[in-house]
């Protein structure tokens, strides 16, 4: 049967060593809490750092360790050694990530060191839960530390279910853009087969960023990417509802708490609760009270600010300078503001339990969140859950995830100084009735998406986006490459049709950019090397161009869709008679467009017009081509010209035309007794309609197709090409010895 993988920086369970040896206690939160019940199932495993770096265990400890946490949680330990935990995770990941995710450029450092940490441990992840992946698994990755990680377990076990979450946000493509691998961070995404966020602002960030850096469009948020449909939705996390609203938490802790503030019946309670952070807006908190305090007087001996900081990375400078802003904050405004009876603000630099934090939720008439950035922000929903009186009232930034959900709140700016400080007066002044309509909306809310509801959606969007993939998806060429193998190899003529762009090489933003590598040219004359063999390349290009680029090479060309033929060695031949005559009028109004958007352009063949909008913004295509789409069609309409799409290209050409056509020329050859004919878009569906039952076809990409077989990328195509070219020396090998 199969199972679930759950992937994580750290394991859910924190592994100290004492004078005992090991011990070993779950950690109390948002994924560990969630994700329980479906780890608790017998058939599932989850894979993390336990917490303790490999120079600081022995050989034989670490197989006690991972022996412990294997038979008695279901984990499998990853042991990372110093180095990577600080060239990877205080490198890379809160270095350059955990910056740049939260709006804070500056901040973000650029180093190829722990770029190549960040991989390598990726990698080692990899490397770890290829000995327990069996076919049909479900792989759950967590975070911004393991974003390689679902392109390479989808590119080694393309059955495998995968399902990614961001846990922090996503930023804007003009953020997003700043960072140098930017590219292979998008590609080990969309590896999964669903990539969740907590907001939909971040799913609208990510197809952005997607579209412009890879030139990959969405339909409904679905990503056709290689050989699988990636969905990418918005799943708010919740939190275990009926542990913060009927949990009893640590009641000698709760004891102690009611004591300290019943003592003061009259003073109000602002409860602030971060770990030190500079995304967490924690100075511009602690300012606002301050202003509260001298704007609104009556409130002197009258309230205070319970702020509690968690220490974080307290060896990074800019940490280190963040505690010191705080506490000189703090100590201001209790030495202009207090006095012997009453301090403003009660600083509290350590970590409480999630027990303990519930009591001081159940004292507090107001919970301030007022971070900068947050990707959630789930203590906002813990304290209006433990609020079952309805009592309590939230201010929250709107650049939290959770304010689109808590919207009722108090929502600020958490920029705005004085807007914060107006807010707690508005907080702690509004009527009982109104809170109370306010929070028991917000109680219905939290208790419905719950962490547990959270969870399970996200499985059922994993199950309906692998049906998607299955049902537009031809199967996958990967699973039964022998049969394409073993028919190359009985075969004594063999037609191979080759799109170029996209087949043979990868797409490029302009066009002349794709020139073939060596590689590639290396493949190409290997294949036609052999007599077997009659390899065609059938391609939208110009012939002018592949003459330039390939020429030299013993290849039989149909360029422009079919218009043009040359055989080796032979002048170039028009397959259709056609002319010129509409081009002028066409190009004229392609013009038009050009000027209105920028980064699109105009590529002229000899008898077809291409217009490329690859480089253009998302929302401007999507606003303009249905616009140039029917401007297109209403000048055609009465010609025998017509309207092909490709990949980012709307093509104007001659429809008598096409490369199903234009491969009949070579398919009704009788001697052939093995043919393939591989693309990638939809210009190529009519090549895979023209082929007899008996050929094999393969569509490079997910999507629908007439192609009996799908594959991953371009890279898998060559990969073939050279596989046929070991074939073809293993075969003469084979005469020679039998003549010798």
């Amino acid at each position: 049967m199969s199972k679930m993988i759950i992937i994580s920086n750290r394991l859910p369970i924190t592994t100290n060593r004492d004078e005992n040896g090991f011990s070993y206690t779950w950690s109390i939160g948002g994924l560990a809490t969630g994700l329980k019940s479906y780890h608790n199932r017998n058939d599932s495993i989850w894979v993390g750092w336990p917490g303790i770096a490999k120079e600081d265990v022995t050989n034989k400890e670490r197989a006690l360790v991972q022996q412990e946490l294997i038979q008695q949680y279901r984990c499998l330990p990853i042991f990372l050694s110093q180095a990577e935990i600080e060239q990877y995770y205080n490198g890379f990941c809160n270095r350059t990530i955990w910056p740049l995710f939260h709006y804070f450029p500056t901040k973000t450092e650029y180093d190829a060191a722990t770029w190549q940490a960040y991989q390598g441990v990726n990698r080692k992840f990899f490397e770890a839960v290829v000995q327990l992946i069996e076919p049909g698994d479900t792989v759950w990755i967590h975070d911004y530390q393991l974003m390689l990680l679902p392109q390479m377990i989808k590119e080694r076990y393309p059955d495998t279910r995968v399902a990614f979450f961001l846990h922090i946000p996503f930023p804007s493509f003009e953020v997003f853009r700043l960072l140098i691998w930017r590219e292979p961070i998008l590609r080990g995404l969309l590896g999964a087969d669903l990539i969740g966020f907590h907001t939909y602002d971040y799913v609208r960030h990510f197809l952005s960023s997607v579209r412009r850096v890879l030139g990959l469009d969405h339909n409904l948020y679905r990503i056709n990417y290689e050989n699988h449909t990636v969905q990418v939705d918005a799943f708010p996390m919740g939190i275990d509802y009926d542990h913060f609203a009927y949990g009893s938490g640590n009641q000698d802790f709760m004891a102690e708490v009611a004591q300290l503030f019943n003592r003061n019946l009259d003073i109000k309670n602002i409860l602030s609760i971060d770990r030190l952070d500079y995304t967490k807006g924690i100075p511009e908190r602690i300012r606002a009270f301050g202003v509260f305090l001298d704007r609104y007087p009556e409130y002197l001996e009258k309230c205070r600010l319970t702020l509690v900081v968690a220490p974080s990375r307290a060896a990074v400078p800019d940490y280190d300078n963040l505690k010191r802003e705080v506490f000189e904050l703090v100590s201001r405004i209790n030495g202009e503001y207090g006095t012997i009876n009453w301090m403003p603000v009660w600083l509290f630099y350590q970590t409480f339990s999630q027990d303990k934090l519930v009591a001081l939720y159940k004292y507090s008439d107001v919970l301030l969140v007022t971070p900068l950035r947050d990707g959630m922000n789930l203590v906002a929903k813990e304290y209006l859950a433990t609020r079952t009186d309805l009592e309590g009232m939230l201010i929250i930034s709107e650049t939290a995830g959770a304010a689109s959900e808590l919207g009722e709140a108090v929502v600020i700016n958490p920029n705005d100084i004085d807007a914060i400080a107006d807010s707690i007066k508005y907080a702690l002044e509004m009527p009982r009735e109104e809170r109370i309509v306010i929070n028991r909306a917000i109680h219905e809310r939290l208790k419905t998406y719950d962490v547990h509801y959270w969870a399970k959606d996200m499985m059922l969007a994993l199950d309906n986006a692998v049906l998607n993939t299955n049902l537009t998806t031809s199967p996958n060429i990967s699973n039964c490459l022998h049969i394409l193998e073993n028919a190359y190899r009985e075969s004594s003529r063999r037609l191979l049709l080759l799109d170029y762009d996209g087949t043979l090489v990868g797409i490029q933003a302009r066009p002349e950019q794709a020139r073939p590598d060596q590689e590639l040219r290396y493949i190409l004359g290997r294949l036609v090397s052999d007599p077997r063999n009659t390899v065609v390349i059938i391609s939208g290009r110009d012939k002018d161009v592949l003459d330039e680029w390939l020429g030299d090479l013993n290849l039989h060309f149909l360029a422009a869709h079919g218009l043009w033929l040359r055989h080796p060695g032979q002048e170039w031949k028009m397959t259709a008679p056609l002319d010129n005559e509409w081009k002028s009028s066409v190009f004229n109004l392609l013009k038009m467009f050009t000027n209105r958007m920028p980064g699109s352009l105009i590529e002229e063949k000899e008898y077809s017009l291409a217009f490329h909008y690859r480089q253009c913004e998302p929302d401007m295509v999507a606003v303009k081509l249905s616009e140039i789409r029917e401007a297109l069609i209403f000048m055609t309409q009465t010609t025998t010209l017509g309207l092909l799409e490709g990949n980012m290209v709307l093509e104007i050409k001659d429809t008598r035309v096409n490369k199903g056509y234009a491969a009949s020329l070579f398919v009704n050859n009788p001697i052939n007794d093995f043919i393939l004919g591989v693309g990638d878009d939809f210009t190529d569906e009519d090549l895979f309609a023209s082929l007899p039952a008996e050929a094999f076809s393969i569509k490079v990409g997910a999507g629908a197709t007439n192609a009996r077989y799908s594959i991953r990328s371009w890279k898998n195509i060559r990969s073939i090409l050279n596989r046929f070219i070991q074939l073809d020396d293993q075969i003469d090998l084979s005469k020679n010895l039998k003549h010798a």
